[in-house]
């Protein structure tokens, strides 16, 4: 037992040190938004009150709720669409790696460099800029991301089914429906999570195609606009509330993608 635990030793300290590298950040910055003092790193006491001062700040609520609407209208345009998508990649009878190549795309290619082909492409169609043009951007990256979780439930499931609902009669619309969709669901639900969870926190994307002004400025956005006058607990809580809502649906789209596995 004690030559097992010895062999064992060194994996588990990497282990340790790689995950504290990871999260040990965000648990001091979590800590530190319950931080009394006004000071970003003096601890003072336990505090919530950079929490309650957020809810009178109507910038931060401006941009709490246009990151709420850019998230849930990203969402649901790239849910269907990534959906649709999956089920024509996986019924197609002949795969093309060029398809699949240009249907990620998105999840590949820098941030950066898909912000400014957005910002020239809509600046060459003469369009305003604002929250529209940030959910249309957000749907370009969102979509690769749903597709690739529904097609990865498409790969264990029985096209049989759909066929034996067609002989007996359904018509397409009602096999997709009451066979096909029931069996997809929890793959597009996690699809859809984690769309809304990278909505939530984009920022150089939503940076490039917001236009000019405040009406269109996201949660990210915001942060970065204060954090350039320095880091204070109304940003470390700011960031946590952020974090938490991502990590929340983040977690619920892996365990909905664990359980349809099973």
């Amino acid at each position: 037992m004690t030559s097992r635990f010895r062999q064992r030793l060194p994996g588990r300290v990497v282990l340790i040190l790689v995950f504290g590298f990871l999260y040990l950040p965000i648990a001091v910055l979590v800590m530190l938004s319950f931080n009394d003092s006004g000071l970003p790193t003096a601890w003072s006491g336990f505090s919530t009150r950079w929490y309650v001062s957020l809810v009178g700040n109507s910038d931060i609520l401006h941009a709490a709720w246009n990151t709420l609407v850019v998230a849930v209208f990203a969402t649901l345009i790239s849910t269907a669409l990534g959906t649709l998508l999956a089920l024509g990649m996986e019924t197609r009878a002949r795969k093309s790696n060029g398809l699949e190549a240009l249907a990620f795309a998105p999840m590949v290619i820098p941030d950066i460099v898909l912000a400014v082909a957005l910002l020239s492409f809509f600046s060459r169609l003469n369009l305003t800029m604002g929250l529209h043009t940030i959910v249309l951007s957000h749907v370009i990256f969102d979509l690769a991301f749903v597709c690739s979780v529904v097609r990865a439930r498409l790969k264990s499931f029985d096209f049989s089914i759909v066929e034996a609902s067609r002989d007996l009669g359904a018509s397409g619309w009602t096999t997709f429906w009451r066979v096909t969709f029931p069996v997809l669901l929890p793959a597009i639900v996690a699809g859809a999570l984690l769309a809304f969870t990278l909505s939530v926190d984009e920022f150089i994307i939503a940076f490039f195609t917001a236009g000019a002004g405040r009406s269109s400025m996201t949660l990210p956005m915001q942060i970065y606009s204060m954090i350039r006058f320095g880091v204070t607990p109304e940003i470390n809580a700011l960031a946590t509330i952020v974090m938490g809502v991502s990590a929340t649906a983040l977690m619920i789209s892996q365990w909905l993608n664990k359980e349809q596995i099973q």
